[in-house]
């Protein structure tokens, strides 16, 4: 067949009714010359077929956004409290057969295929570089020694095991580092310094960035003293870790509260210290939220690897205005410390195995080895990155470069486990600590496993699996229980990307696409794997990692339909519709995700949360003015507030304002003035209290919020009139 010139191309793009050029031929040539056939100019395929083309009379092309809103209205039938399951799945069943057509179709849309880089990796190593492997290695020996526990069984850092584990790291980088990428950004910054001049381009691309990222960072720091709006005994027990941080303490784990590792304790010390926001529920906000919003950008990275910008862009924007990571952003809890590491592990390594960039696998090495010291759920992540390895190996991608793949996961691996080191140590240690949440959620070690653990095991798959469209789980105090983890745009998309990539596998067997469905439920598994407590499964925490694959699926989604009517619009009139609609169908999805983050979740918390600010902020007051901050208590009642809270709202985080009606004779120590907080229906000792103290007053503290009022009981000071003679 003879391949038409370039003079038959511009024939065709001036005359498209006259003259035609094959679209597969386009294709092929778009895929021989490196191009995915995103990079097509606009409206080019439609044009040069023979046949005008526009929104008019290509109603085919509608098949996808017709998809599309069939699976929104199917996800709306799932919204709750009024459910239609099966009308849903009808709707759900609809818009699949409508993409599987325009597969059938051949329809362009799904003709993508991801470039791969031949390049080799080099392993050679100088004589210089393999005398600061071995270096590398003495010093992790002697680190791994310098880890020592002490009477408490604890490991603490100090200078001597702190220097020679990251002197270990640093000499095996400088071994394995290449270092042209690096002299290439500093030979341009000194460049750019010597001529004093910074240019920067403000393009639109640029425009959307700036706009998207102050939209974003608007959802995740927004009323952020409000919502959430009152902390719970965990937020206690990270606090108190905090504060010993502040006060000298550096362990490798820390114990409390059945053990926690590292990262957000000192990261929260050296932010309360920034900000001068002390011991308090800020710190752990601030810390978290900063957390939640530094993912963001390597979600778009990832998205614009594996597809295209304005999938990266989507995924930036959809994942930072969603009620999900929003809300696990906002607990001060670790869980936001799970996709912060897992992302950048997940780009770089995907990267490098794309690119053949060793230190790529540095880089994720890094990530992978500093997240296992941030949230227990991060302990999967190892082997998602195994998995993702072998699927690159046993896919035709990997030809020819199946060993040196190998040896840059080696050093991933090694890198990943110098940084480990420490918790590697503990474990050794003390291996019942660091792992008791683990086995007590997998293993019958706490609570006994009736049904046959396979069957628990698929059943937790399929609620996981399902959590986008049916229920997040019932954990009031990070969710909003038996909703959808997704709202219904971002359900819709997240279907129809899904099944678009799917198809896109069985198409050109990318391992990546496969890699990107799988993702979602490996990063998952440590919410899936709760065999002996499978009420706790789905949770949005313990399954925070799929965050990042989920919103680029959801990304895909809303760039292929939207392209797919974009790519024919020919006219500008056109284009605007098609780009006022996708914009409506954003703003939607902000609005949503906007009321359940900022009303529903916000209201069902503060219902259920105890009011320990609202304590905090009396006793602060009462020592601020007449009286005094350790003459002022909270009688403890069950399943009430926690009281080493109230200390904490109270600006005194190491006091625990707990009196027992037991210790009431504490009260008769001195003659000052005292305060006693109570719960209304804890009449024993209210009793108790006016047996001791006729002359005490009571005052019934109005909250604002039904069942959270209290009793403030106060005692006036004893004044001595006269020898023997005493008045109130």
């Amino acid at each position: 067949m003879n391949e038409p010139s370039l003079l038959d191309f511009i024939k065709a793009k001036i005359m498209p009714w006259k003259y035609s050029i094959s679209e597969e031929y386009l294709i092929n040539a778009t895929i021989e010359q490196n191009l995915s056939i995103d990079e097509v100019k606009d409206g080019e395929i439609g044009e040069i077929k023979g046949k005008p083309s526009n929104l008019l009379t290509n109603l085919g092309q509608y098949r996808l956004v017709l998809a599309l809103f069939l699976a929104i209205t199917g996800q709306f039938f799932m919204e709750p409290p009024d459910r239609n399951v099966p009308v849903a799945i009808m709707f759900f069943i609809l818009s699949i057969g409508l993409i599987i057509w325009s597969a059938i179709s051949k329809d362009s849309i799904f003709d993508y295929k991801n470039v791969t880089n031949a390049k080799q990796l080099d392993f050679e190593l100088s004589t210089k570089k393999l005398y600061l492997l071995g270096a590398s290695g003495l010093l992790l020996v002697l680190a791994f020694f310098a880890f020592q526990k002490n009477s408490a069984n604890e490991i603490l850092f100090n200078f001597l095991n702190l220097s020679l584990w990251i002197a270990s790291l640093i000499f095996f980088l400088l071994a394995v580092f290449e270092a042209e990428q690096l002299k290439n950004s500093i030979e341009n910054f000194r460049r750019a310094i010597k001529n004093k001049q910074i240019f920067i381009k403000i393009t639109p691309w640029l425009l959307l960035i700036i706009v998207s990222t102050i939209l974003v960072f608007y959802f995740r720091f927004y009323r952020l003293n409000e919502v959430l709006g009152e902390m719970f005994s965990d937020h206690a027990e990270k606090l108190l870790d905090v504060n010993d941080v502040l006060n000298g303490k550096f362990p490798v784990f820390f114990i409390r509260n059945t053990g926690r590792e590292f990262f957000q304790f000192y990261w929260t010390a050296f932010l309360a210290i920034v900000f001068n926001t002390g011991i308090s529920f800020m710190s752990l906000k601030i810390g978290t939220a900063l957390a939640g919003f530094l993912t963001l950008p390597y979600i778009y990275l990832l998205g614009k690897k594996l597809r295209n910008k304005w999938v990266g862009i989507l995924a930036f924007l959809f994942a930072g205005i969603a009620y999900w990571p929003n809300v696990i952003s906002r607990v001060g809890l670790r869980f936001p410390f799970y996709p912060m590491f897992a992302a950048p592990a997940l780009f770089y390594l995907i990267r490098g195995l794309r690119q053949k960039r060793r230190n790529d696998f540095i880089y994720s090495g890094i990530a992978l080895g500093l997240g296992l010291h941030g949230y227990s759920s991060t302990r999967f992540l190892p082997v998602v990155v195994v998995i993702a390895v072998i699927l690159f190996l046993i896919h035709k991608q990997s030809k020819g470069i199946r060993n040196q793949t190998v040896n840059a996961v080696i050093i991933l691996v090694i890198v990943s486990f110098i940084l480990f080191l420490p918790l590697f140590k503990y474990t050794l240690v003390n291996p019942e600590a660091v792992s008791y949440r683990m086995m007590t959620r997998l293993t019958s070690s706490e609570r006994a496993i009736t049904e046959p653990a396979g069957e628990i095991f698929l059943e937790n798959l399929w609620n996981a699996e399902t959590m986008f469209f049916y229920s997040n789980g019932g954990t009031w105090v990070h969710s909003i229980p038996n909703r959808p983890a997704l709202d219904m745009v971002s359900a819709g998309l997240y279907l129809l990307g899904s099944i678009f990539v799917l198809i896109q596998y069985i198409k050109y067997r990318n391992w990546e696409d496969l890699f990107l469905l799988l993702a979602v439920p490996l990063l998952m598994m440590p919410s899936i794997l709760s065999i002996a407590f499978p009420e706790e499964n789905p949770s949005l925490n313990r399954t925070a990692g799929a965050i990042i694959p989920v919103f680029i699926l959801v990304a895909i989604g809303f760039e292929r339909v939207f392209y797919s009517v974009w790519r024919i619009a020919r006219r500008n009139k056109y284009k605007f519709v098609v780009s006022v609609v996708g914009l409506a169908l954003f703003l939607i999805a902000t609005l949503i995700n906007h009321d359940l983050v900022f009303n529903q979740f916000d209201k069902q918390f503060m219902a259920g949360a105890w009011n320990t600010s609202q304590m905090g902020s009396i006793i602060r007051n009462f020592a601020g003015s007449t009286g005094n901050a350790d003459r002022a208590y909270v009688v403890p009642s069950p399943h009430w507030v926690d009281t080493r809270l109230v200390g904490i709202n109270a600006g005194y985080p190491t006091k625990d304002y707990a009196l027992w009606p037991e210790q009431f004779n504490q009260l008769n120590i001195d003659d000052g003035e005292k305060l006693v907080i109570l719960k209304p229906d804890n009449q024993d000792a209210l009793s108790l209290l006016n047996t001791m103290f006729p002359n005490g007053i009571l005052y019934n503290y109005d909250s604002g919020f039904e069942g959270k009022d209290f009793y403030i009981y106060h005692i006036p000071p004893i004044i001595i009139l006269e020898e023997n003679t005493i008045s109130p």
